[in-house]
């Protein structure tokens, strides 16, 4: 029995029939959310991975012992490396259809579920039933091929150390009363990237000084529970011509608060409350952060293929190809592409099985990459915004083209080997990347993408080990 049915229309009418609480511009969305050009956009382009799931069925499914049936791939638990190769396999071909560039692509969230799903006797209390609740989550998401986005980060008050939210006023998410039927939530949330248009929300512990009680929950939610309120910020979509904004206009994932209103979350919903002992070592106990930068990695690396085909395009429309210094350039980029292959191919080659027969990747070598590529992504950016130098400032409209004044720009504005409505069409796909306001969060977002990159740096250092090196130049010394 094949379960994995859901068509790219199968996926927009169930969000649109969600009928989350989603604000844009101080107005809630009302009708469709698939028509709101702040999201036609990536909703179609989501819809296009399911469809392609679909379409390539046998190398996107699983079959299921937990559920009978054949499922998403993300939902796989990995027992071997081969599974770990097919994993990123999969990945990558779904990136490819949009160039890397959606960093909460489904099977990112996907793969967190999983590794919390397939761990879940972590989530085991006295006297509860967390471990039945995420397995519940778990198996009820494999066969539905729901969606999440999720969120872990608390509003940015107040950041010193020796902060500590008033009790009397609820800034920060937590429970503020418990019933028989679940916990009641208020507060907010950062930063719930596509929130509003997924099946569900993740809700996972925030950490910092936030380690009381009414702090210490973890959750999944629909979407549209009651309460619960998605703020956009403003859209990045310039124009919703794909010519204009190649880009943007297809993969603007949005970012946005999420309110909690006195939200209701149901017992059965809760996999994790008021036990600091379990929140502190989940996320390393069930590999969590290493089977998402997995995901993450692999993604990574068809997005600088992407950047290393861009570059490569604008020396040769130009023709600046015999410049030593546009070669060096160019070779930055294929040393970012290499090197981030490169960590990734160790991470799955130096693979281990855990207690569960879950094959979990090197996280050293990944933790690598995550330190690494925040760094050197602004720098690729750059490169192209040098490449292209003032060729990325004047880019007419594709309606000037099609004007009274098109042959004047017909003229003026072509490539050593393009004619000018190509040469711009290419620039314009650079320039969204590395220069308009959905390129300049798509550098924000890699900077910032699994967290602080010095708090990141820190504990690759700590957790480095470094004994063996140490002792490598005491031998040498004696």
């Amino acid at each position: 029995m094949v379960k994995l049915s859901l068509t790219g229309d199968d996926f927009i009418k169930r969000i649109d029939g969600l009928n989350n609480e989603v604000w844009v511009d101080g107005k809630r969305i009302t009708g469709k959310i698939s028509a709101h050009p702040a999201f036609s956009g990536v909703l179609a382009m989501k819809a296009k991975l399911y469809d392609y799931q679909v379409e390539h069925i046998e190398e996107f499914t699983f079959f299921s012992e937990r559920t009978n049936c054949r499922v998403n791939f993300s939902y796989q638990q990995p027992k071997t490396i081969e599974d770990l190769k097919k994993r990123s396999i999969a990945t990558q071909k779904l990136a490819k259809l949009n160039a890397g560039l959606l960093g909460r692509s489904p099977d990112y969230i996907n793969t967190g579920i999983m590794s919390l799903g397939v761990a879940e006797e972590i989530f085991k209390e006295e006297n509860h039933y967390f471990h039945i609740n995420i397995r519940q989550i778990y198996e009820d998401a494999m066969e539905n091929d729901l969606s999440f986005t999720h969120t872990f980060i608390n509003p940015q008050v107040n950041r010193s150390e020796n902060y500590f939210e008033e009790s009397d006023k609820v800034i920060a998410a937590k429970v503020i009363r418990e019933t028989s039927e679940g916990i009641i939530i208020s507060g907010a949330r950062l930063l719930a990237t596509q929130g509003g248009i997924t099946d569900e929300i993740l809700v996972l512990p925030a950490g910092g000084n936030y380690f009381e009680d009414p702090y210490n929950y973890a959750f999944s939610i629909p979407s549209n529970t009651p309460g619960l309120k998605f703020i956009c910020r403003e859209s990045f979509v310039s124009n919703e011509s794909t010519y204009d904004a190649p880009l943007s206009s297809n993969f603007e994932e949005m970012d946005s608060i999420v309110v909690f209103d006195n939200v209701l979350v149901p017992w059965e919903r809760v996999f994790l409350y008021k036990n600091l002992n379990i929140s502190s070592r989940m996320f390393s106990e069930t590999s969590f952060n290493t089977f998402l930068l997995y995901q993450a990695v692999s993604r990574i690396i068809v997005k600088t293929e992407f950047l290393l085909g861009i570059a490569e395009s604008i020396v040769e429309t130009i023709s600046i190809k015999e410049y030593q210094h546009v070669k060096d350039k160019i070779t930055e980029i294929i040393s970012a592409l290499e090197i981030m292959k490169a960590l990734q191919l160790s991470a799955m080659t130096y693979a281990k099985a855990d207690s569960r027969k879950t094959m979990v990747p090197d996280d050293y070598p990944l933790n690598v990459a995550i330190c690494y590529y925040p760094k050197i992504y602004p720098r690729l950016v750059e490169i192209l915004q040098l490449l292209g130098g003032s060729g990325l400032i004047l880019l007419p409209t594709k309606k000037q083209f099609d004007s009274s004044i098109g042959p004047y720009l017909d003229d003026y504005l072509q490539g050593a080997n393009s004619n000018a409505i190509d040469r711009v069409q290419l620039f314009r796909l650079a320039w969204d990347l590395c220069m308009s306001s959905f390129g300049s969060r798509q550098t924000q977002f890699e900077r910032f993408f699994f967290g602080d990159p010095i708090r990141i740096s820190m504990g690759l250092y700590d957790e480095y080990p470094k004994e063996k090196y140490i002792n490598m130049v005491k031998n040498y010394l004696s």
